[in-house]
């Protein structure tokens, strides 16, 4: 489990097979190396990848071919930018993003982005299968970085996010462009949710109105 709080940025490259080699590249890599174990989960991009060998300035991991169709790290323009690392949430630890499991349930791709006074506005698309979680102010993994929703329009299937400067600066949201591709997982929260709701049922083709009638026949007021 992760939060979302990139903690540096590295580089991926195939090996052979299944194995790639994860490298760190800037000084603030010693967070993820210092206490780096064998078997330990690290966030790539997103994704969470098992450590197989530990290198100076790196690590081995498995990325398989079900990985690799399922998400950006198989694309060779990915390849070719900085990667997104995060170590795995300790016990005791703070959580200051949101729950992420790094379990990436698509991708999506770059819009636009428009600076502001304050800000980066970032516009991607969602497969329908990651829109039904998306909702205004709430949270949304993009390529492994904990953000907060702040625009969502359900017709085109499209999210905005308000990135502040340090998170602009810090990962490789700096380093897409239009038409890039990004991993995208949807707040487990919402999952359980849809799931307490919709029992037994494909929550993308149910039909059921949620209204406060609903709610209160299932518990929630």
């Amino acid at each position: 489990m992760f939060t979302g709080l990139v903690q540096t940025l590295g580089t991926i490259k195939p090996l052979g097979g299944d194995s790639w080699q994860i490298t760190c590249v800037n000084q603030s890599s010693n967070v993820i190396m210092q206490d780096l174990a064998y078997g330990d989960s690290v966030a790539v991009d997103g994704v969470c990848l098992t450590v197989e060998e530990i290198l100076k300035d790196g690590f081995i991991a498995t990325a398989s071919p079900e990985t690799l169709s399922r998400t950006t790290l198989g694309l060779e323009e990915t390849q070719q930018r900085y990667m997104n690392l995060e170590a795995s949430l300790r016990v005791g630890s703070k959580v200051g993003g949101h729950f992420v499991m790094g379990h990436v349930d698509g991708v999506g791709r770059l819009i636009a982005t428009e600076q502001t006074a304050t800000s980066w506005e970032m516009t991607f698309t969602a497969p329908e299968a990651i829109a039904r979680y998306i909702v205004p102010k709430g949270s949304i993994a993009v390529n492994g970085i904990s953000l907060t929703v702040a625009a969502y329009e359900a017709e085109v299937l499209q999210f905005t996010v308000a990135v502040i400067p340090l998170t602009y600066a810090d990962t490789n949201l700096r380093y897409l462009v239009p038409g890039s591709w990004v991993n995208l997982e949807g707040d487990i929260l919402g999952k359980y949710v849809e799931k307490f709701l919709y029992p037994g049922k494909q929550p993308a083709t149910s039909t059921d109105e949620i209204t406060p009638t609903f709610l209160a026949e299932h518990g929630y007021l």
